[in-house]
């Protein structure tokens, strides 16, 4: 595994779409645990692809039970309501309010092009919509509520 720069504001590969991953192969496996090393080097729960540079649909996220990877994620379901402080790998020094949903259900793909569902409330439900806006190129930043 090998750690990735991450890329930080006013970098414009922050606010671009990224595109669908079309091939399941060995790189992409190792692209994944490059992300899961960088994300918990930088002391982050989530890490996508855009924050190291790769415009591709690629999120990690580990909020202390796991690695969860999502290729081509797709937020299916929500509900509630959460607010609650939020920051960003790519924004250092920028902490403030963001209102999310309390619950969020997921349809992915894993490193196999498997698909699954995952579901998450609180924190994880917070950082699968945090990581899955980078993807639409879409920063915290702009769900804030209260700079802090």
């Amino acid at each position: 595994m090998a750690l990735r720069n991450i890329v930080t504001e006013p970098d414009e590969l922050l606010h671009k779409k990224c595109r669908k991953v079309e091939i399941f192969d060995e790189n992409l496996g190792i692209l994944i645990d490059d992300m899961f090393e960088t994300m918990k080097n930088a002391k982050g729960v989530g890490l996508a692809a855009p924050q190291i540079g790769i415009l591709r649909r690629i999120v990690v996220v580990n909020v202390g039970d796991g690695n969860i990877e999502l290729v081509n994620p797709e937020i299916i379901e929500q509900d509630g309501e959460q607010r609650g402080d939020e920051g960003c790998l790519s924004c250092p020094g920028k902490y403030g309010t963001t209102i999310r949903p309390n619950f969020v259900k997921v349809k992915a793909q894993n490193r196999l092009g498997e698909f699954f569902e995952y579901s998450g409330y609180s924190l994880k439900a917070r950082a699968f919509c945090h990581e899955i806006d980078h993807l639409d190129g879409i920063l915290f930043t702009s769900h804030l509520v209260e700079l802090k």
